[in-house]
């Protein structure tokens, strides 16, 4: 079974007067990561209008291939380069179940709605296993049966339908109270 996709994100603080300087050096860090293997993507987020901090987020087939670029010597010369740019930067990763609901840990959706995002997408794959396996199962005791359900659907809802319920709920997962409540008055 495969390792989850792992994602870096970096805030950084421009320091005074050098909001160009560490877009472009920024920018510097984002092409040379496409030359490791594992790269999936990045990208860099501008701070607001009247910010100074920007986001800067790496991907990753998995942690070694992360780590090996954290650790290698072009991007140790890059961070190098970049001194007097920022101030302290901030970092955070996210990894497996975390990644179902987003990166963005200001507009996580309530557990609530996960649960029911998890929910909708357990119920029918269950339902379907139940009755395409269920016959064969029944013969079996509790313990063997839980065991070889568990074995199947997890894997399946980890890496299949939960992030794929997630992706068509996105919508109604992030949506603030009052857009909800915006929505159900139309």
């Amino acid at each position: 079974m495969s390792t989850p996709p792992v994602t870096l994100m970096v805030s950084r603080r421009a320091a005074h007067g050098r909001y160009q300087d560490l877009l472009a050096w920024l920018h510097e860090g984002e092409q040379l990561a496409t030359d490791f293997p594992g790269y999936l993507g990045s990208g860099i987020l501008a701070p607001p209008r009247d910010g100074d901090e920007f986001q800067i987020i790496f991907r990753f087939s998995d942690e070694p291939t992360l780590h090996a670029w954290e650790h290698s010597a072009s991007r140790r010369a890059w961070l190098q380069r970049g001194n007097g740019l920022f101030e302290r930067p901030k970092e955070a990763r996210v990894s497996g179940i975390d990644d179902w609901f987003g990166t963005n840990m200001v507009q996580k959706p309530p557990r609530w709605k996960q649960a029911v995002a998890i929910w909708l997408a357990f119920f029918p794959v269950s339902l379907a296993f139940n009755l395409l396996f269920g016959h064969w199962l029944s013969a079996l005791d509790l313990i063997p049966r839980v065991l070889l359900s568990t074995l199947a659907l997890t894997p399946l809802m980890v890496y299949l339908f939960i992030p794929l319920s997630t992706r068509l709920l996105a919508s109604w997962l992030l949506a603030s109270p009052a857009t909800t409540g915006a929505l159900r008055s139309r």
